[in-house]
């Protein structure tokens, strides 16, 4: 049995960024509902946070998706 180093490596660094941008990303949504929370109490613009928050949620709902895409097929 041989094992291909490369292909494991390159298989590990993209599961590596792939997991990095989706807690990322899935941070920036939490912190925007934060900060929708805190805008409100200021009279900030709360749609702004709240917007951006959602689009950080719709983003990792896409890559989850797709990954599961990806397996099935």
């Amino acid at each position: 049995m041989k094992i291909d180093w490369a292909a494991l490596g390159s298989v590990f660094g993209v599961s590596l960024v792939a997991t990095v941008a989706l807690v990322g990303l899935f941070t920036l949504g939490v912190v925007g509902l934060t900060k929708q929370e805190s805008a409100a109490a200021q009279g900030g613009s709360a749609v702004l946070a709240r917007t951006a928050a959602y689009a950080c949620f719709a983003l990792c709902a896409a890559a989850v998706s797709y990954g599961i895409y990806l397996i099935i097929t």
